[in-house]
């Protein structure tokens, strides 16, 4: 059969089966021998009692011993029972509940069969002693006696009559007559005897004996006294069925005829059989008579007997039944215990090997299968823990991805609420998204505007997801600068492109990628382009314009009255500074096109600062410059002159916000603040430029780095556009934003972090 295909299951031992089935078969065999030995006594109990009273001493102590044996291996059991199930032992209950049935069958058969049996008994030996049977029995008795005793009083008749005719004989011719009178009286044996006691005639058996039997004293003078006297002899020591000597005897006195007083009295003696079926009847009858008197003497004890057997019986058959009960039920409950005790390990999750039994039959077969199956489970569940470690493994390879990937990634219910994210999307959307798990995207503080929009898009996504075949989304999105700490996480605009698609079990998949940088990238070289173009086609007509009016009023110097040469003059000295500016504008628009690649070379930021800083006159400035540069800073990898230019553009914006702040609010002291910060922690130094000016509006957090994007009413708004695009050179990151205080902007601060030179002394 397949289900028993697989490995083999461990065996359970077979020698302690062995010895028990050699224990219940010796002592099945042993009940049964005496069983057999009560019901051979029980059934030659009423023909051969002497045979039953015999052995029945030595039956019952068997009987005792073996009841005794079996009461104590039953007590012995009972109790190991009573052990286990206090013990709590697995299996105890289940093996006390079989042994009650297997008992409770065993028993209730056999108490019905001794009531039945006990009944029996009583009323049987009652029976016997019926008042009809002994009457019978006494009937035949003296039916017995009157037979004998009419046979005796004919015979002795007949020998009275007999006798007279040898009377008038002599003793010479005596044994002539009583030769015919033998056959006359039907008798056996005839002798004459003298009155001193001599034998003066014989025929029959007595003649040829050599001493025939001879009467008594007494036998003469009573034979003499009364005439005759007959008795049987022999009966006493008749034996049923074997051939009977019994027989009738009559003694009578014969008459002499001389009336003499010396004249001697003689006797016939007169033998006749019995008959042997008379002797047997009476014998049988006698028999019978007597073995009833002693029966009927002794019918308690016989009944006591009896009981006594059956009850020892009783104990017997019961004995057996309740310990065969424990030991069949121990040998069916095996199996059970086994495959119980099997099926709760395997609940609890043990899939270890299974103990199997040897036997062959269906209990033995199903432990077995059970065995190979919870083989077939824990190799199946090795498989699955190897499967499961495979999917362990690519998850945990696919979750180091999604943490290593700069893009964010969320996973989403079908409400919108935040399943799982990777670090990138909380380093985008700078909110700790795990913290916000199970809640919706729309409800992370900074977040419910793009939330609402995602959850949007999706509803928009799915509608038309069959009629269009789509499998995804995509849309940007602009992520507004913070103003107010509890409105936006975001310290400057950020533009978001985002994409989604559909999960199975109903999830939603949302990856998105920060491209503010790349924006701002592609309008930095946008803006360049412009500037090299303006450049080249500007540039060009300004000379011309500035020497035409040059020529103009020198050709006219001296020719035109005062008041027009005034207004000549300074025509033209407009016209000569606007090209002046329109020149140095596009000079900046070319620099900002043709900046040159950064030089990376170790140097000191600090000294750098501190250099760039002698340029500027610190004490008779509107705007004080303060400093704070870390000692610890290690040398960076920088070029020197954009890094000069970078500090420059910051300081000089620094001081035009701040004094544009004083303009406002005259009194307050404003001053700029240079930093420099060495952080561990990632390896890189900070430069960090403070105003105490208005901050920057919304709008231009949004496109600070963007070329001609100034709050200034003069300038070109390139400053920053050529501190990021220096900043984008070096492979530094660079921040702006507002400083408030209490919610209240206090001025505007932007850093550059810097690499650091790895191969310089520290």
């Amino acid at each position: 059969m397949t289900d028993l295909e697989g490995p083999r299951a461990p065996v359970v031992p077979g020698h302690t089966s062995r010895a028990v089935r050699r224990t219940v078969t010796l002592g099945a065999a042993l009940m049964v021998v005496i069983g057999m030995l009560l019901l051979y006594l029980l059934t030659q109990a009423t023909n051969n009692r002497e045979l039953y009273e015999r052995n029945y001493a030595r039956l019952f102590a068997i009987n005792v011993v073996v009841a005794v044996l079996l009461a104590a291996g039953i007590a012995w059991v009972g109790y190991r029972l009573m052990v286990r199930v206090r013990q709590g032992r697995f299996g105890s209950r289940l093996l006390v509940k079989l042994a009650t049935i297997f008992a409770l069958v065993g028993v209730m058969p056999g108490l019905l069969i001794y009531v039945v049996s006990y009944q029996f008994v009583s009323r049987s030996i009652e029976t016997w002693f019926d008042v009809k049977v002994e009457g019978a029995l006494e009937a035949g008795l003296s039916l017995g006696r009157v037979t004998l005793d009419t046979l005796s009083n004919d015979l002795a008749t007949k020998s009275r009559a007999a006798a007279a005719q040898l009377s008038e004989s002599s003793d010479g011719t005596a044994g002539l007559v009583i030769e015919r009178l033998l056959d006359q009286l039907g008798a056996s044996d005839i002798t004459v005897w003298g009155g001193s006691g001599n034998l003066i005639a014989s025929v029959g058996q007595s003649k040829f004996q050599l001493s025939p039997d001879k009467p008594t004293t007494s036998q003469f003078r009573t034979a003499r006294q009364e005439r005759s006297l007959a008795w049987i002899e022999g009966l006493e020591d008749a034996v049923p069925g074997a051939l009977s000597n019994a027989r009738i005897k009559t003694l009578v006195p014969i008459s002499s005829p001389t009336l003499g007083l010396n004249a001697e009295t003689r006797y016939m003696l007169v033998s006749r059989a019995l008959p042997p079926n008379l002797v047997a009847n009476a014998l049988a009858v006698d028999s019978a008579n007597r073995e009833y008197q002693e029966r009927a003497l002794a019918r308690t004890g016989l009944k006591r007997m009896y009981i006594g057997t059956l009850t020892l019986s009783l104990f017997l058959a019961v004995f057996g039944a309740v310990l065969l009960a424990v030991v069949l039920g121990n040998q069916i409950a095996r199996p059970l215990l086994l495959l119980t005790e099997g099926v709760s390990q395997v609940a609890a999750g043990d899939l270890t090997p299974k103990l199997a039994m040897q036997g062959k039959d269906e209990l033995g077969g199903l432990t077995r299968a059970f065995a190979s199956m919870t083989q077939q489970l824990a190799d199946a569940r090795q498989a699955v823990e190897s499967s499961m470690s495979q999917v362990d493994a690519a998850r945990a390879n696919l979750q180091t991805i999604l943490d290593n990937l700069t893009s964010g990634v969320v996973v989403l219910g079908a409400d919108g609420s935040i399943r799982s994210s990777n670090p990138g999307a909380t380093r985008i959307l700078q909110q700790p998204l795990a913290a916000y798990q199970g809640h919706s995207l729309a409800e992370v503080p900074g977040l419910e505007p793009f939330g609402s929009a995602v959850q949007q898009q999706f509803g928009e996504f799915l509608a038309r997801q069959v009629e269009h075949g789509l499998d995804h989304w995509q849309q940007s999105f602009e992520l507004s600068a913070n103003q107010s700490p509890m409105r936006s996480p975001f310290d400057r605009a950020v533009t978001l492109v985002a994409r989604g698609a559909e999960l199975p079990g109903d999830l939603r998949l949302l990856v998105f990628d920060d491209i503010s940088e790349i924006v701002s990238a592609q309008r930095a070289q946008a803006w360049g382009e412009v500037a090299r173009r303006l450049a080249h086609e500007i540039k060009n007509p300004l000379t011309p314009i500035q020497l035409s009016a040059e020529r103009l009023e020198m050709k006219l110097n001296g020719k035109l009255e005062a008041s027009e040469q005034a207004i000549l003059t300074k025509s033209v000295k407009t016209i000569v500074d606007q090209v002046d500016a329109m020149k140095r504008l596009v000079n900046e628009f070319r620099d900002y096109a043709r900046l040159p690649a950064a030089e990376l070379k170790s140097l000191d930021l600090n000294g750098l600062v501190k250099d760039v800083l002698q340029l500027y006159d610190v004490d008779a400035a509107k705007v004080p410059i303060a400093t704070d540069l870390d000692a610890r800073c290690p040398p960076v990898l920088g070029d020197a002159e954009q890094l000069r230019q970078v500090i420059h553009n910051l300081l000089q914006n620094a001081q035009d916000a701040s004094e544009a702040a004083v303009a406002a609010s005259p009194g307050v002291p404003r001053n700029v603040l240079v930093k420099t910060q060495w952080q561990e922690a990632s390896g890189r130094v900070r430069l960090i430029v403070q105003d105490q000016g208005s901050g920057f509006p919304e709008s231009i957090l949004k496109r600070a780095f963007e070329p001609y994007v100034t709050t200034k009413a003069r300038g070109t708004g390139l400053g920053l556009a050529v501190v990021k695009k220096i900043a984008d050179e070096h492979g530094s990151r660079i921040d702006i934003g507002n400083r408030t205080v209490d919610g209240v902007i206090v001025g505007a601060q932007v850093s550059l972090s810097l690499a650091i030179d790895h191969s310089a002394p520290v």
